[in-house]
């Protein structure tokens, strides 16, 4: 589904990704690892077209992503979840789900996303009507994702989900990645928490300071000693 293909990546004069490349197929849940700095972020940010490389190709389903621009994107099926969630707070909850329906191919199945996503996530059915800046962490990051999902995306792309939340909704968040991907929806997870992300991956790239060091199935990662040693702690 996805082919990323040497891509070098600058912010101004400075490079953040070097030649990289990797896949994602459709139906898998893939993650990709490092450290802050490591360039993760800066890819996502690439294959929505926030940002241009300077070489390389982005082929989602054959068709280059290079040029085309960030809402075309998101027509095609590309939603990111953006660290820090990015609502808009002085909006209810279920206005924010209905603007994530905005693309054409979206808007008339807005009743149906609208049942999907309050089946994944009942607090937001019960908070429709609440700001969303009154919510807290960690029911802010499901509404993010569900506005996500209301544009009905075929690759869902989803920037550290569990930064600053707490241990059991970490829990419930990745429960939902899962459940999500089992719908059929396609996976690119970027995430600090290695274990978990590895624990539910069908395979994962690790990146140092920009470059790819190491590719995998999650469950060979997970049980690898050197990664294990660098990333998990143990």
């Amino acid at each position: 589904m996805l082919d990323v293909r040497g891509l070098d990546v600058l912010y101004g004069d400075v490079q953040v990704v070097w030649d990289l490349s990797f896949t994602v197929d459709a139906g898998e849940i893939v993650t990709l690892l490092g450290a802050n700095g490591a360039g993760k972020s800066t890819t996502l940010k690439t294959i929505s077209g926030l940002l241009r490389p300077r070489r390389g190709h982005i082929l989602f389903d054959g068709v280059s992503l290079e040029t085309v621009p960030p809402d075309r994107i998101v027509g095609m099926g590309v939603l990111q979840v953006p660290e820090g969630r990015r609502l808009w707070p002085g909006m209810t909850v279920l206005e924010n789900l209905r603007l994530g329906a905005y693309p054409k191919g979206a808007r008339g199945e807005e009743g149906a996303s609208l049942e999907a996503v309050f089946s994944l996530f009942p607090v937001l059915a019960e908070r429709r009507g609440q700001l969303a800046g009154t919510l807290s962490g960690g029911e802010q990051q499901m509404l993010a994702i569900g506005r996500a999902l209301m544009a009905r995306p075929r690759l869902l792309m989803l920037d550290e989900p569990s930064l600053g939340l707490a241990p059991k909704v970490i829990e419930r968040i990745f429960e939902v990645i899962q459940d999500v991907s089992r719908r059929g929806v396609t996976v690119l997870l970027v995430e600090q928490n290695a274990h978990l992300a590895l624990s539910v991956a069908n395979r994962a790239y690790i990146l140092e300071t920009g470059h790819l060091v190491r590719a995998g199935a999650g469950s060979e990662l997970l049980a690898d000693a050197d990664v294990r040693r660098a990333y998990l702690g143990v």
